[in-house]
This record gives structure tokens, sequence and C-alpha cells, in this order.
């Protein structure tokens, strides 16, 4: 058994705190500073995100904000941005870990190749 008092973890701004990762899994916890946002990005597994502090908005086809105890499911591939509105901490949960098409579930032949493969996608 593992626990953690996600109360009182430290965690800074820029420096998210892995708490485990396991095949089925990834838990992470996050400080965003009010005022900073995670820019639009994508994850290749389902993502759950849990406001413990702070206040969110989370912008993925529609916009929702929402403060300590909002949680939030987003698909895997779901284009997302995420913006403080206050300091805020958050529990991001990544699964299964890693996504299908991570670099880190890839084998090294397709590790090798997947420059080429982007770029002839781009043309």
């Amino acid at each position: 058994m593992r626990s953690w008092e996600l109360r009182n973890l430290d965690v800074e701004a820029h420096h998210p705190v892995i708490l485990s990762s396991e095949d089925a899994a990834r838990l992470v916890v996050l400080f965003i500073p009010a005022g900073e946002r995670l820019q639009e990005h994508q994850v290749h597994e389902r993502a759950w995100a849990l406001v413990l502090e702070g206040e969110l908005e989370v912008e993925a086809g529609e916009t929702l904000s929402g403060g300590t105890g909002l949680l939030v499911e987003l698909d895997p591939n779901e284009v997302r941005e995420v913006r403080a509105t206050a300091d805020s901490k958050v529990l991001l949960f990544l699964a299964p870990w890693p996504g299908d098409g991570h670099p880190g579930a890839m084998t090294l032949e397709d590790k090798a190749t997947v420059r080429e493969r982007a770029r002839d996608r781009a043309s």
C-alpha cells in the first residue's frame, strides 16, 4: 500500500511531482500559478484532472470553470488548454500509461522512423 497526503504535498510551479507511474496509470500533481496556463496540447492517454486547490478554466471544445473538487475527464488525443484563475494544485491521472502512440510505448524500430513518418503525414 502507498498513500499521499495531497493537501500538504509541496509542489512548485513548473516542477510536476510524479506520485506513481505504472502500466495502469500515471499520477501527477501540478501547481499552476494564477494567470498561467498549460497551452493547447493533447496527450495519448485518457486524462482526469482533479482540482485539489484553486480554480481552473479548461477549454476543450467548450470552456468549463471550477474550483476545488472539480473533476474533468478528457479523451485520449483530445485537444485542451488549462488556465489557472487562482493558484491551483491539480491531480492528473493518465491511463493507461503510456497510452497508445506515446513515444514510451513505441518499439525501438518505431522510434527510429517516427520523424520520417511524421514528415510524410505533414506533406
